[in-house]
């Protein structure tokens, strides 16, 4: 099993625990891990089985998805169980 199929196993495996931990509306931070055309994932801090993801389609008109390495901040407003992602509201886009 490589790298991304472990991780993908520990992050479904927590995935009760990510819901209840951190429900609609909890302000997280963390780092980008990975930028993609649909959005940016994010890994939290303090939550290593955790997914973030900021989508584009949340993204005001004329801003710029953060790119990998960048330092995040903003708020929950969603879980999506069939894929155990964690949807996030950057700040900077408020």
């Amino acid at each position: 099993m490589d790298w991304y199929q472990e991780r993908a196993r520990r992050i479904e495996a927590a995935w009760g625990e990510t819901v209840a931990g951190l429900p609609i509306g909890t302000r997280v931070t963390g780092v980008v891990i990975e930028a993609r055309p649909f959005g940016s994932f994010v890994e939290l801090d303090g939550w290593p089985e955790v997914l973030g993801l900021a989508k584009v389609s949340q993204m005001p008109h004329g801003m710029v998805l953060p790119a990998r390495g960048e330092r995040v901040a903003g708020e929950v407003y969603w879980h999506t169980d069939h894929n155990h992602q964690v949807l996030l509201r950057l700040d900077a886009w408020t």
